[in-house]
């Protein structure tokens, strides 16, 4: 059976150091699996440069259709993802313009004044496209290279999470040949920290994604939007998955003391 191979780089110390739990790498396999990629690899590596360099080189020498790395794009001296990028695929790290214009523009709002260590962040291997990330500041970066798709994460999980899912919506173009399926419900009055516990214990039952979009106030008028999703090759078996894990979410809501409207 064919197979749509995706690897995870996570870089930083603080990751090998045990300092931090490694859950960006855990999101962003989930979320590659629930649209039909199988992960072959997740490889955490230091802030070093050249350990960067050679975890991008090894992964591309294995050909899988998407790379995706999180972590090291910050305008501090350890985050070189970028640089190391740029050497495994011997493209020269050049400032993109696109991606300057982003700093620009959110800098310009807060008053802050764009230096040399915010401007690295728009330093890119030439080619690269840069990703919007609405839930942070640094860009994320995308490029092909060879037909293997790249994709670089920001490390901060909120600022990974959006930025991952605009390159899926917008950029992502090795889709893989499975069946994708997904719905979408708002829950109104239930808190996201109070459905948290129940949405894990249905990802393990029913093994697909469920992320819970925080619309409104977490003590005042909450306000969720609750996407669930997955892939298969038999499409009707996915629907019929995606289907009874909405219906028992959308009960639980209720019991919760929610309304549910149906998205």
């Amino acid at each position: 059976m064919y197979e749509c191979y995706a690897e995870i780089i996570t870089v930083g110390n603080e990751i090998l150091s045990g300092r931090t739990v490694n859950t960006n790498a855990s999101h962003i396999a989930r979320r590659l699996v629930s649209i039909g990629f199988t992960i072959r690899r997740i490889t955490v590596v230091m802030d070093e440069l050249d350990e960067i360099k050679q975890a991008f080189i090894e992964s591309l020498s294995r050909k899988p259709k998407l790379i995706v790395s999180t972590g090291g794009l910050g305008p501090t001296y350890d985050d070189k993802t970028s640089e190391g990028l740029s050497l495994a695929i011997n493209r020269p790290l050049e400032l993109n313009q696109r991606a300057l214009q982003m700093l620009i523009e959110k800098y310009s709002r807060l008053g802050i004044q764009l230096t040399e260590e915010r401007r690295k962040m728009a330093l890119m291997p030439q080619g690269s496209i840069p990703v919007e990330n609405e839930a942070g500041i640094a860009p994320g970066i995308y490029i092909n290279y060879q037909g293997i798709e790249i994709l670089a994460t920001p490390g901060v999980p909120r600022e990974m999470e959006n930025v991952l899912e605009n390159f899926l919506s917008r950029y992502l173009s090795n889709r893989p040949n499975k069946k994708y399926y997904e719905e979408n419900f708002i829950i109104k009055g239930v808190m996201e920290s109070a459905l948290a516990p129940y949405v894990k214990q249905l990802v393990k039952k029913y093994d697909l994604y469920i992320k819970t979009h925080h619309e409104g106030k977490e003590l005042d008028n909450p306000l969720l939007e609750v996407q669930i999703a997955g892939s298969s090759e038999n499409e009707e078996e996915i629907k019929k998955k995606v289907k009874n894990c909405k219906k028992e979410l959308m009960e639980i809501g209720k019991q919760l003391g929610g309304s549910i409207q149906e998205g």
